[in-house]
């Protein structure tokens, strides 16, 4: 379980406020306009950024003396991080050990994880030789194999078609589920949100609101947020 108590990150000229808990397999969607805070939000709950008042839980511990890449979850970015000179299996295989120094039982896992993704068979090319959806793949097949709880998305599909990114997004959720990996994707497409069918994180002016049902609120969403989906956005029908 993931828990923002009463916590503030001021920076200059910018504050963010967030006060709620995900339950533990929760599926959340973090979206509102550019320059509002998702992606900070992610960076305060992952490590990268220290809270001025308040505290960043998982399960009940306080993870303010817990450095980032020791806390329980992984992150994927937009642009993948993938390493051009290293294969798939060597990209993933830096989740377990970043000196690729793996056992028997850790290349296994590398290739199960492959597999799950839909990547059998890939493990010795290089990124140049994948298509934006296998890169894709590769990134989230790094952070399943970290074996985290809680997996932060930072819009790393966001240069995929839409076919290619409802695709990626039902394999997250396919394997998060599966998993029972608390998921909380940061996103401007309120598609994706309406996918997931979760819950949605609202964030304005640095001000994050409580997860409340994703497809609830934007099947009637608050005139502010509506201006900011804009007319065009009617959802789809179910």
């Amino acid at each position: 379980m993931l828990t923002l108590e009463r916590a503030v990150l001021r920076q200059e000229g910018f504050t963010l406020t967030a006060d709620f808990t995900v339950p533990a397999g929760a599926q959340v969607a973090v979206m509102g306009p550019s320059g509002a805070g998702k992606s900070t939000l992610l960076a305060l709950i992952a490590g990268f950024l220290a809270p001025t008042a308040g505290r960043v839980l998982w399960d009940g511990h306080d993870l303010a003396a817990v450095p980032p890449g020791a806390r329980p979850l992984s992150i994927l970015f937009q642009d993948n991080n993938l390493f051009p000179h290293l294969d798939v299996a060597a990209n993933v295989g830096l989740g377990l050990r970043p000196d690729l120094r793996l056992d028997a039982a850790q290349r296994a896992r590398v290739a199960s994880v492959l597999d799950r993704v839909g990547l059998a068979g890939h493990a010795a090319r290089r990124p140049a030789q994948l298509s934006g959806g296998q890169a894709g793949r590769v990134a989230l097949a790094r952070a399943l194999v970290r074996d985290r709880p809680l997996l932060l998305l930072d819009e790393p599909f966001a240069a995929l078609g839409p076919g290619l990114r409802a695709e990626m997004l039902a394999l997250v959720a396919e394997v998060t589920q599966a998993a029972g990996m608390t998921l909380v994707m940061v996103s401007h497409d309120p598609a994706d949100a309406w996918q997931l069918d979760g819950a949605l994180v609202a964030v304005e002016d640095g001000r994050c609101a409580p997860p409340v049902p994703a497809r609830a609120f934007l099947r009637a969403p608050p005139a502010d947020f509506a201006a900011y989906l804009g007319p065009a956005w009617r959802g789809p029908t179910e």
